[in-house]
């Protein structure tokens, strides 16, 4: 799990990266979630919310620059 602070550090692009990463991360466990693989479902709600906080960071920073 990645903390706010840790994010607001990163660029834009480091911040694309890591969207693309943990969608990556998500696809594959719901595919192990769905073949019963999946040791901890808890897994998938934590990915989805570090991509809620970078999509958050990202439109943070849209905003600002547009003020």
């Amino acid at each position: 799990m990645m903390k706010t602070k840790e994010l607001r550090e990163l660029s834009v692009e480091q911040l694309n990266e890591k969207i693309f990463e943990l969608k990556k991360d998500l696809f594959n466990l719901r595919l192990a979630h769905a073949t019963n693989q999946l040791d901890n479902p808890t897994k998938i709600a934590d990915v989805k919310r570090d991509i809620a906080r970078i999509k958050t960071v990202l439109r943070e920073r849209e905003l600002a620059a547009k003020a």
